[in-house]
């Protein structure tokens, strides 16, 4: 068989990829992995007590919706960088964008704060725990994730991982948010934006092996 006809076909039961696919995966992959985290997070530790007083806090939803809206923006960046040749554009820049604003206050809260109080703003009374509990949190819809890019055709395989690895960490953060007790934004933005980074890097370490194709 010469190689034209061999090309005609396998091009002969060629269809069009259904429009949002990836999105579509993506979403449903979301929808099976978030009440996991969801239910790790209620088994391994509960919600905090004061959960409905807290929800009139300010600064609760910064807790919540900061990672979340990073969740948000990489799920945007996955479904892109899960298809060859689309641009992540402005995804990058919305990713961003809450990691710059919980620095920014966190930074006019530190220097508003006194030296006493400084310790308790950064370290808490969970600091040793954060970090691995949002990674726990985050493993279902890291699974997901990857999961997902598989079944597609990842080009840049590093940078899919990445963006697997923050939409997982947004997700599991905002999901263990509903139980940590902590509310200063220097806590936020070294261990939660820290943590975040943590399973980004875990994707970008594992995508060129697990995604290869």
């Amino acid at each position: 068989m010469k190689t034209d006809e061999l090309i005609t076909w396998l091009a002969a039961d060629a269809a069009p990829v259904p429009p949002r696919a990836a999105s579509r995966r993506l979403a449903l992959a979301l929808a099976v992995a978030l009440p996991v985290s969801l239910a790790v997070m209620l088994a391994a530790y509960g919600v905090r007590r004061d959960l409905s007083v807290a929800m009139g806090w300010p600064m609760f939803w910064v807790k919540v919706l900061f990672p979340a809206c990073m969740a948000l923006a990489a799920f945007v960046a996955v479904q892109r960088l899960a298809r060859p040749g689309v641009r992540v554009g402005a995804a990058w820049l919305a990713l961003v964008a809450p990691v710059a604003l919980i620095w920014v206050l966190a930074l006019a809260v530190w220097i508003g704060a006194s030296e006493a109080q400084r310790p308790a703003m950064l370290w808490g009374v969970s600091w040793r725990i954060c970090a691995g509990s949002i990674v726990l949190m985050a493993a279902p819809v890291f699974v997901a994730a990857m999961g997902v890019l598989r079944s597609m055709a990842p080009t840049r395989p590093a940078l899919a991982g990445a963006a697997a690895g923050v939409l997982a960490g947004g997700v599991g953060a905002s999901v263990y948010a509903l139980h940590c007790m902590e509310l200063a934004a220097p806590f936020l933005a070294v261990w939660y934006v820290g943590s975040i980074a943590l399973v980004a890097l875990l994707g970008a370490a594992l995508g060129p092996r697990l995604l290869r194709w």
